[in-house]
């Protein structure tokens, strides 16, 4: 669980990032490994953060689900350089799946187009022309027609559940702070780090 201090603190950030104009202040890296250990790192949405973690969705077989599977240990990073001199915040942790219920809801309140692509998209697997996408996409408009797109079994949320948080806030002549939170256990502990 996020100590309630360490979730103001990202929601005050996430907050003067979107007042400051950050063109997508939810956009996050996140990086994962694959069984071999080899690291990919790609940009997500965060669609919430409370005290269990830091909430994201994805097709579970695509190339990022088949590695939180094998290997959940992963790392997020937000960097929002309309805030002071910049201010980054990285994370890590492990990520979890979400229950079926918080991803029904979720899904059920995107856009009918992006429930319908969640169906045509085979994230991640070769596609051979865009004409085959388009043919998958208009299947599954048909299919649909005339009633709610449930969400598909291959679709879905994680929440990277955080055993560290450090803050890094921007400063000139690279005199940088840096706080760094650490969970053992259940107990969260803070220290400053040289920039």
């Amino acid at each position: 669980m996020l100590k309630p201090e360490i979730l103001e603190t990202f929601q005050q950030l996430l907050e003067g990032a979107r007042a400051s104009g950050d063109p997508e202040p939810t956009a996050m890296t996140l990086s994962s490994a694959d069984a071999g250990g080899r690291v990919s790192s790609r940009i997500v949405l965060l669609k919430g953060a409370d005290e269990r973690g830091f909430r994201f969705f994805t097709n579970y077989q695509s190339d990022k689900g088949n590695q939180l599977e094998a290997h959940p240990q992963v790392a997020l990073c937000f960097h929002w350089k309309t805030l002071r001199e910049g201010v980054q915040v990285r994370i890590e942790g492990a990520a979890r799946k979400l229950l079926d219920e918080e991803s029904d809801a979720y899904f059920a309140s995107r856009p009918r187009m992006s429930q319908i692509g969640a169906w045509a998209s085979l994230q991640s697997q070769t596609l051979p022309d865009r004409e085959t996408f388009e043919q998958r996409v208009a299947r599954y408009e048909q299919e649909f027609e005339g009633r709610d797109v449930t969400r598909p079994p291959h679709w879905g949320g994680y929440v990277v559940e955080p055993d560290m948080i450090e803050f890094w806030y921007g400063a000139q002549f690279r005199l940088h702070e840096r706080v760094r939170w650490s969970r053992h256990g259940q107990t969260w502990t803070h220290r400053m780090l040289y920039p």
